[in-house]
């Protein structure tokens, strides 16, 4: 079958290390590194005097930042004791904003790597204006987002080796890493976990990069022969429920950017009363379940879906799991992280197979910025970060 060869050049596997690929590998270093200074970080911008007047999180950003959020929603109800809502940065700014009630009780957290994303600079703003706690977490000192909240959660990652525009690996790993480690941070600080509780959280998250290692070792040869057997695809779909639904949606981003393909990310419930219907039948579609909350129902929908004859692969606990018996394709998660942080794992086998399914198709990463895109500003024309800015509220 005709290969989805974006290039019109021959398809091929290259051999060796890749930009994406050694960010993916130095993730176990990279969080051994930052853990402790994002604890460090969290616990000064969050003493309990501050957190106690605090009844719920806005968490808002745009692209991997947004499915970061997504991702970290469950952890702030765990383990903050708190609610949170994850928005993207233009639903939040101008549509929830405005409504925000009793501001003074709520916490606003924008989340920007690199600080200039106007849509998540604008959210920061206006919830100052609103009367709410608004802190900044970006990767960037000094950035323009960074002056926009009077607390900043700096999650300066050391430089990545390559210089060119990559997918980001390090950044939205260093993102859900800010996250969780803030998450405890009020939950401690508000009285809802015990010490014990917190440090055993923390702990958890010190065991994610043998983790990281040991899915990686049991997954990239494993993913370099799927990508070639499903070579002759031509969309894809990433699955998941509660944080790992931030996960699928950032999966499904990673491999639009490494190859170009057309990939949806999608929540495991919606995917059975819309991608059902799909006609395009033999749709690679990843299951991403980390065994937890939605278990039952990506069970009942991976069976669905094998019947109607779609390709399925399971990114599934590596101790089993009763989806993998309807998967053509097993890509099994080592360690035992709890559902609400598993995202910092669940999401390695997606972004190998989208930096091999690029090799494969023989692309450049963001299309080169060719096409009359640019990389000047985020994406030129797109304006991510010269879009204007909307400085007063709209009731």
């Amino acid at each position: 079958m005709e290969s989805n060869n974006h290039n019109g050049k021959s398809a091929h596997m290259t051999s060796g290390s890749t930009p994406m690929l050694e960010q993916i590998h130095s993730l176990p270093q990279l969080i051994r590194e930052c853990l402790p200074a994002f604890v460090q970080q969290a616990e000064q911008v969050l003493p309990a005097e501050r957190c106690v007047s605090i009844d719920r999180f806005y968490l808002t950003g745009s692209g991997d930042s947004h499915h970061a959020a997504l991702a970290a929603e469950l952890a702030f109800h765990t383990l903050a004791g708190v609610p949170a809502h994850a928005l993207s940065s233009l639903a939040f700014a101008r549509y929830t904003v405005p409504f925000i009630s009793a501001p003074e009780h709520a916490a606003v957290i924008g989340i920007s790597v690199s600080g200039e994303v106007a849509r998540t600079v604008e959210a920061l703003r206006l919830a100052n204006e609103a009367g709410a706690h608004t802190f900044a977490l970006t990767g960037t000192r000094g950035s323009r987002l960074a002056q926009s909240a009077p607390s900043v959660l700096l999650a300066t990652i050391p430089q990545a080796t390559a210089q060119a525009p990559t997918p980001g690996v390090r950044s939205f790993v260093a993102s859900l890493l800010m996250l969780y480690v803030t998450a405890i941070q009020v939950g401690e600080a508000r009285g809802f976990l015990e010490a014990p509780a917190a440090r055993a959280a923390r702990e958890e998250l010190q065991r994610a990069p043998e983790a990281i290692e040991a899915t990686i070792d049991a997954n990239e040869t494993a993913i370099q022969q799927l990508v070639a057997r499903w070579e002759d695809a031509v969309e894809f779909v990433f699955l998941g429920g509660g944080p790992n639904y931030g996960t699928a949606l950032y999966c499904a981003a990673k491999l639009l950017e490494a190859s170009g393909d057309p990939a949806l990310g999608q929540d495991v419930e919606e995917w059975t009363h819309l991608q059902y219907f799909a006609s395009a039948v033999m749709t690679p579609t990843f299951f991403i379940d980390a065994a937890g909350r939605s278990h039952t129902r990506a069970q009942e929908a991976a069976i669905a879906a094998r019947c109607i004859g779609r390709r399925v692969a399971a990114v599934v606990p590596a101790s089993g799991s009763a989806i993998a018996s309807q998967a053509q394709a097993v890509l099994p998660v080592h360690g035992e992280l709890r559902e609400a942080l598993s995202p910092l794992i669940y999401g390695l086998a997606g972004m190998l197979f989208a930096d091999y399914r690029r090799q494969a198709v023989d692309e450049t990463y963001f299309r080169n910025f060719g096409g009359g895109r640019s990389a000047e500003g985020g994406g030129g024309i797109s304006r991510i970060r010269t879009s204007a800015i909307q400085d007063e509220l709209e009731t």
